[in-house]
């Protein structure tokens, strides 16, 4: 399976960026798991967690509103504000 090419951008900088095999965030619709092969997407975020699923473990971000895109096995996170809350093995 191929994996996802995440990056998660804040106003200011951009926070991560690698490959991911899920990405779980919430949106304005409720909870969302992205895996490659994923539909086009252009969702709304609300504040929350953002889990970014790696194969050496979960990068976990708190985020406020944002966007998310996806496209091509391509996800695209940006919000005003990103904490890096940990990094879990």
């Amino acid at each position: 399976m191929s994996a996802l090419k995440v990056e998660l951008v804040a106003a200011d900088r951009r926070v991560w960026v690698g490959e991911s095999s899920m990405v779980r965030c919430r949106t304005a619709s409720g909870e969302l798991g992205i895996m490659p092969g994923h539909t086009p997407l252009l969702g709304v975020l609300v504040a929350g967690d953002v889990v970014i699923h790696t194969a050496a473990g979960n990068e976990v971000a708190t985020v406020d509103d944002g966007f998310l895109s996806v496209e091509h096995d391509r996800v695209t996170i940006v919000a005003e504000h990103v904490n890096v809350t940990s990094s879990i093995n």
